[in-house]
């Protein structure tokens, strides 16, 4: 990593704990259950995160594959293809770091060759086996996000979260990843029932011993339309959430909607904790 990325790096590390850190969402994607195809143009794309970066956001996350459910898997190929001339155009023209959502080794080289300082991996360094050497060799910090195949509404979904942090942090460990680049997510919304995505937020704090910050990804997901009518992709309903997560000890909140969320969180903060 370039000795200015690893400036971007540390500066944003440095300040997750201190205040709420705000991750604006990116989408490249024709597919993605939200904003598909609104940003998949080179200049559209820009565009949106200049505005994300005049609105507050801490760091951009670009994604160029889908990861709804039964959204169809997209080839190295592919990915990079739309992620390259984003990632290439934002790095030298906004002040942000970027990250980039991926769960393919060979694209978090890439993207870190290319100006990014974060993969936000969605299954935790566990699908790509070369995945958590590539991260330590490209001296990125990582998202390791909790996932499951299927539903299982049997299982108590914290303790189904932390037996996978403890995989992946082993990998990470082995890998060489420093504990101080690596950021943890329930991955709400992935693998989990309306019940389970729900107890995921409400019970953060039981996380906490990880001693990792803890990003939360909500940002008008379908199960916010079970807590209380029809909140699902209305801004009430993920503003709620992510303001029940951070009182549960949340520090990085993934969001579509960065300017509100930038004033909700600072009320918030200052609420809880005044200037410091």
């Amino acid at each position: 990593m370039r000795a200015e990325l690893r400036g971007k790096r540390d500066a944003l590390l440095s300040r997750i704990g201190i205040r709420p850190v705000v991750m604006g969402i990116l989408n490249v994607t024709p597919d993605s259950f939200s904003d598909g195809g609104l940003f998949q143009a080179r200049d559209a794309a820009i565009a949106r995160a200049q505005r994300m970066v005049a609105e507050g956001c801490d760091i951009v996350d670009i994604g160029g594959e889908s990861t709804r459910p039964g959204a169809d898997p997209v080839s190295d190929a592919d990915e990079l293809a739309r992620i390259e001339p984003v990632v290439t155009g934002l790095a030298d023209s906004i002040d942000v770091p970027l990250s980039v959502d991926t769960y393919k080794a060979s694209i978090a080289s890439r993207v870190v060759e290319l100006g990014a300082i974060l993969i936000n991996d969605v299954w935790g360094l566990q699908k790509d086996p070369a995945m958590a050497d590539a991260v330590a060799e490209a001296q990125a910090a990582v998202v390791i996000m909790h996932n499951r195949l299927a539903k299982d509404d049997a299982i108590d979904i914290v303790a189904d979260i932390r037996r996978f942090f403890d995989r992946s942090l082993a990998l990470a460990a082995k890998a060489g990843i420093p504990d101080e680049r690596i950021i943890l997510d329930p991955g709400v919304g992935f693998g989990k029932t309306a019940r389970q995505n729900r107890d995921a937020v409400a019970r953060i704090a039981e996380l906490g011993d990880y001693a990792r910050p803890i990003l939360i990804g909500v940002s008008r997901k379908t199960f916010l339309g079970s807590l209380g009518g029809r909140v699902e992709g209305t801004l009430g309903g993920t503003l709620a959430a992510n303001l029940a997560a951070a009182a549960g000890g949340a520090a990085i909140f993934r969001v579509h909607d960065v300017a509100e969320h930038v004033a909700a969180l600072k009320v918030f903060h200052m609420i809880r904790h005044g200037d410091r």
